[in-house]
């Protein structure tokens, strides 16, 4: 249960749990607040509820409340305004939503952590606990997948404690991500430290301020703070450790990031929210090896590739959707592969396959070329509407500072020459920034419209 796991850090002298944006809050003051919410919630006989805070610290000592007394807490999305969590809250069925101060709810109640928060008998702690975590909704509405907190908690690997190191929260607590860089900070009873926003410049900011030393982010979110350190006044943070995750992880990325970080530990996770945590690389190569299918059916997690789409069986996955019947075995994952010189490489999502007059276009080996265009910090490319091909493939481009949009413009045409025929780009866009969830670019055709 997360809060046994707080109760630990705090009973081994582990100081700080969580540095917010305004605030910040030690293992045992943060195990005595989620035993006092425990305390509400149980009197209130509260058996599954929404969190709509912003404050990282009560989003947390929520979580730990709610596996204490065995309630299903979901985390909502912090970009969510009054309509879309009186939606949220209709759709997943939650009659109970905490949030940071009075707000529409719609037809649910809406309470403070203050106005759950009091002294009491606790009932017994049961031997597991559900929570629901909502997928980035990347490619339509989020659903809601549940797990057990012993799962969660089990598949986080073990080592020795990292008592005084740091590690930064890019990822929101709505997001499996963010459970997992929280479980894995506070399993071996390290301080979180939570930026005032995702936005890289306020990462980078927090990075320097708490003396931060690991940190597990998107590619996305990676080359933009690759780009803010580089321009930033004096040397860059010396990082320990840089994870990535979330996304396809292209082998210019991985380059870039160990020329900024020299001293940095790098690895890529493959993970989702359905199937949790399935391999870490640490090999410094994109993609997966390929042995993976190789793995028996003993394996914690294994791997097999149908029709060109990679499936995952874990014993750490979800129990099933929000609503739906449990679900057991094989995981369709949606992320599309192709295996070449012993690797399985990323080459896009099911979803985002680009259909140019009948030719399937991958839009992630496009990205990759692209993104090595100097003067470009991010790309996105994704399927447009066409009366005669049905779409062409189409970029939106995030320039670095000081960069020409003619220069750049001309170098990645030339750059994608060498691709066939339909791959090539016929539209380019300069854009101010990339529509992202969850620090995922969206490659839609609804960009399109924007």
């Amino acid at each position: 249960m997360l809060i046994d796991v707080l109760r630990t850090a705090a009973e081994a002298g582990a100081d700080t749990a969580i540095i917010g944006p305004d605030g910040s809050i030690g293992y045992a003051e943060l195990v005595a607040r989620a035993e006092r919410l425990a305390a509400g919630l149980a009197a209130r006989g509260v058996e599954r509820f929404a969190v709509a805070c912003h404050d990282p610290l009560a989003v947390v000592a929520l979580l730990a409340a709610s596996s204490r007394i065995g309630a299903e807490a979901c985390v909502y999305p912090r970009a969510l305004d009054d309509a879309g969590v009186a939606e949220s809250a209709q759709r997943l069925g939650h009659d109970l939503v905490v949030v940071d101060a009075p707000r529409d709810t719609g037809a649910a109640t809406a309470l403070v952590p203050a106005e759950l928060e009091q002294d009491g008998a606790l009932p017994p702690q049961p031997q597991d606990a559900p929570v629901l975590i909502l997928t980035t909704g990347t490619s339509g509405t989020p659903k809601g997948v549940r797990h057990e907190w012993r799962r969660l908690i089990a598949a986080v690997p073990r080592g020795a404690d990292a008592i005084g190191r740091r590690w930064l929260l890019a990822y929101n607590l709505n997001q499996f991500a963010g459970f997992q860089v929280l479980l894995h900070a506070v399993v071996h009873r390290a301080t979180l430290v939570v930026p005032r926003s995702s936005q890289a410049r306020d990462a980078l900011d927090a990075l320097v301020a708490h003396e931060v030393s690991h940190v597990s982010a998107t590619p996305t979110f990676w080359r933009l703070l690759a780009g803010q350190a580089e321009a930033a006044d004096g040397p860059p943070p010396a990082l320990a450790q840089i994870t990535l995750g979330g996304e396809a992880t292209p082998g210019p990325l991985i380059e870039r990031l160990r020329a900024v970080f020299p001293d940095a530990r790098i690895t890529h996770v493959y993970a989702g929210t359905e199937f949790g945590s399935a391999i870490a690389i640490t090999d410094g190569e994109p993609g997966l090896p390929a042995s993976v299918l190789e793995r028996g059916e003993d394996a914690d997690v294994r791997f097999r590739v149908v029709d060109g789409e990679l499936h995952v069986r874990s014993r750490h996955a979800m129990r099933g959707y929000h609503g739906a019947a449990e679900h057991e075995g094989w995981i369709a994952t949606g992320d599309l592969v192709e295996e070449r010189d012993g690797r399985l490489h990323f080459v896009g999502r099911t979803v985002e396959i680009i259909n140019v007059g009948g030719a399937k276009v991958h839009p992630l080996p496009i990205e990759e070329l692209v993104s090595t265009v100097p003067g470009i910090a991010v790309a996105a490319v994704y399927g447009a509407p066409n009366a005669i091909t049905g779409q062409i493939v189409a970029i939106d481009v995030v320039l670095e500072p000081g960069a020409d949009e003619a220069v750049v413009k001309k170098a990645v045409y030339a750059a994608c020459s060498v691709l066939p025929a339909p791959g090539r780009p016929r539209r380019l866009r300069f854009v101010d920034a990339l529509e992202t969830r969850g620090d995922k670019i969206v490659r839609t055709t609804t960009q399109e419209q924007q």
